[in-house]
């Protein structure tokens, strides 16, 4: 079997990438040691190139420019590329996700499979803002192509139907992370600091962690906070959301907070390792690589309790889940697990051990696997 992925990034050579690259990057992986063949194309890039490896095939796609109708032809002739590609190579099944409906307009001589990591009207809706009718009406018309759907949580599925009304059936299959190549090491773990990785942006609930640092700065003085993402401008005040998040610190907490920047993956690794507690207290997020990662790597983690949350977590068994705007409670859980070193390596090996039982990386390949032949069988 075959198996393409159209994607506008992937993490060659452990280059930063955001959460749908990175959980492509690990199902191919997966799959590939199932001998599945994978072929992944990468849109939107400076030039066309293929690079093959055993089973794995990387094509770039250069972007192209239109005078006009961009937005449509540019589609066009990924489709057309595509098709050459299934056509050469016997590609049985494109999964493509949902975020701003690439495959829109698109007529494939391979079945279609949407993935639903959160479409842009997904995380408009969840942040309370109105989306653009042109990237509703893309994400819709590419629903109407997909011969079947993947949601990465119920959660997602269920709020793109209401979203979207309309009524389609959803396989749920959460995303995987390789438990063998997130190993756990408490050796350099650095007391009293906080990490929060992923984007620097409002829906992460990264304007609210200023908040809650603050308050953790009164009572806790030694504490640091390590901040490690892309900074974006925040959507509602056309500014660099990490400006906003520097100008919400108080002297005594942007004294105490460090920026690294965009890392690599395995730098990021390294950080989650050393880090003594990881605060990720999003607003939007569909099935987030940054809970799971973290929790691979036994660290207690801090998160928000909305929708998808009770997916991941059990709360105070293998995490700690509270509403971002809940600045008091989270900073009482923070100053407890400071103080509280047991509670904290208990949270932490609770929460690798719910992902070895629970999502287990061969369980979610094996899933993947047979609804890719179900689709092949039947198309």
């Amino acid at each position: 079997m075959h198996i393409g992925f159209l994607t506008s990034e992937y993490p060659e050579n452990n280059q930063p990438t955001g959460g749908i690259a990175s959980s492509i990057y690990h199902l191919a992986q997966a799959l590939l040691k199932f001998g599945i063949k994978i072929s992944i194309f990468i849109y939107g890039q400076d030039e066309n190139s293929v690079l093959e490896k055993d089973s794995l095939k990387i094509h770039k796609i250069k972007q192209l420019s239109y005078k006009f109708g961009g937005f449509y032809f540019y589609r066009k002739h990924l489709q057309n590329y595509l098709n050459d590609a299934i056509q050469k190579d016997q590609v049985d099944v494109i999964e493509i996700p949902d975020w701003t409906g690439i495959s829109a307009f698109m007529r494939l001589k391979c079945p279609i499979v949407i993935k639903l990591h959160g479409s842009d009207a997904y995380f408009c809706h969840l942040e309370g803002r109105k989306q653009k009718a042109k990237n509703r009406f893309f994400e819709k018309n590419a629903f109407k192509n997909a011969y079947a759907i993947i949601a990465v949580s119920d959660f997602v599925g269920k709020k793109t139907n209401e979203i979207f009304q309309i009524n389609r059936n959803y396989k749920v299959i959460n995303n995987l992370i390789p438990l063998n190549d997130f190993v756990p090491d408490h050796k350099n773990v650095k007391l009293n600091t906080i990490l929060y990785f992923g984007s620097i942006i409002r829906k992460k609930g990264v304007l609210e962690l200023a908040e809650i640092f603050n308050l953790v700065i009164e009572k806790y003085p030694e504490a640091r906070l390590i901040l490690a993402g892309r900074d974006v401008i925040d959507i509602f005040e056309n500014k660099s959301t990490l400006y906003l998040f520097r100008n919400k610190l108080s002297d005594k907490a942007l004294n105490q907070l460090e920026y690294k920047g965009i890392l690599a993956y395995d730098k990021i690794q390294q950080l989650i390792k050393e880090a003594y507690v990881v605060v990720l207290p999003s607003f939007a997020e569909a099935f987030p690589m940054t809970w799971i990662e973290t929790m691979a790597l036994e660290k207690p983690l801090i998160s928000s309790n909305i929708g998808w949350a009770k997916e991941i977590i059990k709360d105070g068994e293998t995490g700690f889940t509270f509403h971002p705007k809940n600045h008091s409670l989270i900073t009482e859980k923070l100053l407890e697990l400071f103080t509280n070193k047991t509670l904290s390596m208990e949270i932490g090996k609770n929460a690798r051990r719910h992902l070895k039982q629970n999502l287990s990386p061969e369980t979610i390949t094996e899933t993947s696997i047979k609804l890719y032949r179900k689709i092949t069988e039947n198309r």
